[in-house]
Parts: structure tokens; sequence; C-alpha cells
């Protein structure tokens, strides 16, 4: 009879646990699509057998937009907001910068405090909400992490030596940090209330930097020598073995849910937080990359792979933000009426549930998505961007104006405002312009009312591509510096061009792609051209 009633028991706890339905989130920090094989968009990739293997039970999500920098791709996916909404609209880096409000209605307290069923819920690893201060360690458990252990900041300083917080906690930690974080997570797993299902918020801090050598154990890679010299060189390398090392300990998590029976009463979301930074961009255009809001800077990888996901092993080219995640993941926890518990001061919620596209039932959950960045005081980055499948709008904050052709210009170097347009591409600009009316209160327009006044720039370069000299074509009836930037966003040459000045020379700069900016006399970009040099 014991026997009978142990084997019932037994039975019924692995029924509860493959009934759950759980959820991990892992982000990968700083890494852009084309690291990966599977978006076969690059020439230079990581081995990540493990992140690929997601797809068999996964959606690939190819148009996936976050933000440009980590703190803010974080604040949306907890809050479910617009950068503008939440006040995070930067790098969170001291004092004076805005932080994450305790006082939010984040996803994991509507899982833990207010789900049909209530969720066990942690946050491992990087948090870059608050700033890293012992007044503030406890911020994550506040906002409804019942388990909480990692970096505050935004960027370890060593990976085999930094500070970690465990549950408002701090203590220094000198095993690796990409299974340390592993490490935490399965110890969180085997401990918690396995009567509950689970959320867990998985944050890598690799492949950020510091690049480094990674234990030898979790990578193929050979001959990475780990001077500084060799990482300024070959920096590729290095986030290409860091990037491995990571995707060797996510194989050890999965290793542990296929052991005890969670994996697949689990939805396994894999994604980066942003761009990669310009010393890893693979763009030839590398002030283009991380910190930006074109294309590049903000595109990231999305996997969302498990029992959920019907026809699994198939892409969708669906437009996605970020902040979707936050209702995503509620409604795969069988919360479907979760807006009901956010209160009115905390309205609205921007992010929209990627169910459809899960289930196979639609492939549209957006006509356009956006991002931002703002930093006080004002940095020549910041602007608000927003796109639909093909087109591209970026308005800066200091008020130059950029719009592509994304889907026919992938690297976002021919700015269609500087050239004559079709009917259809000043369609598109005033739909996209509309709608960031709407959204962001920036000024109306009409394309019309912009290219049709005299005083519009035009600036070109002839010939280009060139060998080292060049012709200014432009209206712009002052003087004006002239800067020329190279791939990895150095300035190589500067220089003053008069009114009247029609020919420039390009003084010892080597065969490449540049970056041409024309400065007012203010300090204002005014405008910008690639310029490509030959031997």
């Amino acid at each position: 009879m014991k026997k009978i009633i142990v084997g019932v028991f037994g039975l019924m706890y692995t029924f509860i646990i493959q009934a759950q339905k759980n959820t991990i989130l892992i982000i990968a920090d700083d890494i852009s699509p084309d690291y990966f094989g599977m978006y076969n968009e690059s020439s230079d990739t990581a081995n990540t057998p493990n992140i690929r293997k997601l797809l068999e039970k996964g959606v690939l999500f190819t148009k996936a937009w976050a933000s440009p920098l980590c703190s803010i791709t974080r604040s949306e996916m907890l809050t479910g907001k617009y950068p503008f909404r939440t006040n995070i609209g930067a790098v969170i880096t001291g004092p004076t910068s805005p932080q994450i409000d305790t006082a939010e209605m984040s996803l994991a307290k509507l899982l833990k405090f207010y789900a049909p069923q209530k969720y066990n819920t942690a946050c491992v690893g990087k948090w870059h909400l608050t700033l890293g201060v012992q007044a503030k360690y406890t911020y994550p458990n506040i906002l409804g992490f019942d388990y909480y252990s990692g970096n505050f900041n935004g960027a370890i300083p060593d990976f085999y030596n930094y500070t970690k917080v465990t549950n408002g906690i701090a203590s220094t930690v000198t095993n690796y940090a990409t299974t340390e974080t592993v490490n935490d997570a399965i110890n969180w797993l085997d401990t918690m209330d396995n009567t509950k299902p689970y959320f867990l918020w998985l944050a890598f801090n690799a492949p950020h930097t510091p690049l480094h050598v990674p234990p030898s154990n979790l990578v193929d890679i050979t001959g990475l020598t780990g001077t500084t010299q060799d990482i300024n060189v070959n920096g590729a390398n290095y986030l290409k073995a860091d990037l491995e090392a990571m995707d060797t300990e996510i194989g050890r998590l999965f290793t542990y849910l296929i052991t005890n029976n969670l994996m697949d009463s689990t939805t396994i979301i894999f994604m980066g937080d942003n761009g990669n930074a310009t010393q890893t961009s693979q763009n030839p255009i590398k002030t283009k990359s991380k910190d930006t809001v074109y294309d590049y800077g903000v595109r990231v990888p999305l996997i969302v792979s498990g029992p959920s996901v019907v026809n699994p092993n198939r892409s969708s080219d669906a437009l996605i933000n970020i902040p979707d995640l936050f209702a995503t993941i509620l409604e795969l926890s069988d919360y479907s009426n979760w807006l009901a518990a956010v209160p009115v001061n905390k309205l609205p919620i921007d992010g929209r549930s990627l169910m459809p596209i899960i289930q196979n039932t639609s492939q549209i959950v957006h006509d356009w998505v956006f991002t931002q960045k703002f930093t006080t005081p004002m940095d020549s980055s910041d602007g608000v961007s927003i796109r639909n499948q093909d087109y591209h709008l970026i308005r800066f904050d200091y008020g130059g104006e950029e719009f592509y052709n994304q889907t026919l210009d992938h690297f976002e170097i021919n700015n269609l405002l500087d050239s004559t347009m079709s009917s259809t591409e000043i369609l598109n600009y005033n739909l996209l312009c509309d709608s960031l009316h709407s959204l962001v209160n920036t000024q109306s327009c009409s394309i019309n009312g912009i290219l049709n006044v005299e005083n519009k720039l035009v600036f070109n370069l002839i010939p280009n591509p060139t060998v080292n000299e060049f012709m200014i074509e432009s209206n712009l009836n002052e003087a004006y510096n002239l800067q020329i930037y190279n791939s990895l966003g150095l300035l190589v040459q500067e220089m003053k061009v008069e009114a009247d000045q029609k020919t420039v020379q390009s003084v010892n700069l080597l065969s490449g792609t540049y970056m041409v900016k024309l400065i007012s006399k203010s300090g204002v970009q005014i405008s910008s051209k690639i310029l490509i040099l030959n031997d």
C-alpha cells in the first residue's frame, strides 16, 4: 500500500511539473543578429549550437527591435513601456541618471502577486536598472523577484573577479561570471517551491566588454593570447569566444531542465539587449552601431521556443518591439486579464502580446515599431526612431532627420531625404512621421513641405567612390566645418570649408568607407554622407 501511495504521489508530482507554464528569459549583452549563423546575414558567426537548437521548437524573429542601450531595454521589458514613459532613456551611470521606479507594476510583481497561479520569480545576472549602491541592493526584490543574484552595474571590471549582490548582500566572486550566473540559476531552480510555476530572468554579462579569454573547457576557439593588443586588433574573435562560452553554459542549464523534467513545460526566450558595440560591429559604418537609434544599433536576435509554439522551426519577419515581451510572458503564463491589475497611473502599457505569432494565427502585431535615446546633457546621437516593414525614419534631438529604405539599404547608407523621392517613399515618410507625432508629439509633417523649400540642404560628394579628392555639391550659403570619420568612428580629418569652396582633398587616408559630416559654426551637425575611398 505504501508503495502504491508513493507511486501515486510521484505521478501527481510529475503531472504538476509538466502542466506548469514556466518561462526563462535569457538576455545576452551587446549582441546583434549577425553573429548567429541562423540569421544568414554575416560571414563571421559564433559557434552557438545550444541557442540554435531552440529553433527546433521555436520561432526566429528577424525584425525585433530593442533599444540602443541596456538600461533602456531592461526597463522596457520589466514595465512594458517605451522609454519616455519611464524616463529611462540612457545608460545608468551615476546618481543623476533616471532609474527604475519601484512603484512600477513590474512583470515580476504581476506574476508573483496577481496571476491566477502565483509564480516563483527570480532575476539572475546583470541588473543595471538602478545604481550599484547598498541602499538599492534590495530593489530587484521590491520589484517582485523572490530571488536576485548578480551584478548591478552595466559592466563588470573582470569576468573572473567582480562584486555580486544576493538578495541585498554583496560579496566578491572569483568564479567565471558566465558560469556563476548559470550556477545561481540552477541552485534557485533546485530550491524553489516546486508546486508553483516559475519565471526566471537570466541576464548574462557576456559578450559585453571587457572582452577576454574564457575557460578553455567552454570553447573550441584557440590561439587567443588575451593581450590588450590582440583584443584591440581581433575583438571579433574574443566576442565569438565569449558568446560560445555562454552557449556552452546555456547548454548546461538545458541539461538540468531535461534531467528534472522541466524542459517540456518551459518556454525559453533568447534575446540580445542592443546591437554590437563599435569594436565588434560588423556594420561597415561603425558609427551606426550600439548607442545609436539606427537599425543596427537596436535590432537584436530573438527566439521564442517551447510548448506554446505552433508549427515550430520557422521564422517571422513581423515587427517586434522588446516591450512586447512584457505582455507575451504574462499570456504565456495563462494570465490574460493582467491589464486589470495595472494601476491607472501606470498606464498605458505599450507592449503587445506575440501570442498570435507564437500560435501561428496571425503574422502581424504592429504596423510600426519605435525606439529612442535621450540623455542629459543632450548627446548628438539622441533621438527617436520608427520603422515599418520597409522604411525607417529617424529624428535626432538636435534637429537632423534621416529616412531609409531599410529593406534595400540594410546598412542605412543612403538617406532618402537627400534626393528626390518616389511617391511610395513620400507616402511611407508621411505615415511614419504622423505615427511619430501621435506617439511622442513631435512636429507634424508633410514631406512636400520639407522637400520643396528653398533652404533645403543639398549635400553631395562627387565623385563617390573617389581616390583622394572630391567635389562638394551644396546649397549651404555659409562656412562650415567638414569632419571625416573612419569605420571605427574615429575623427581622422577636420577642416573649415568656405561657402564658395567646392573642392576638398582628403589627406593621407587609406582606402575604405568613411563618414563625412557637415558641422555648423555653432557645432551642430547639419548633414552627413558616406564617402568611399579607393586606392
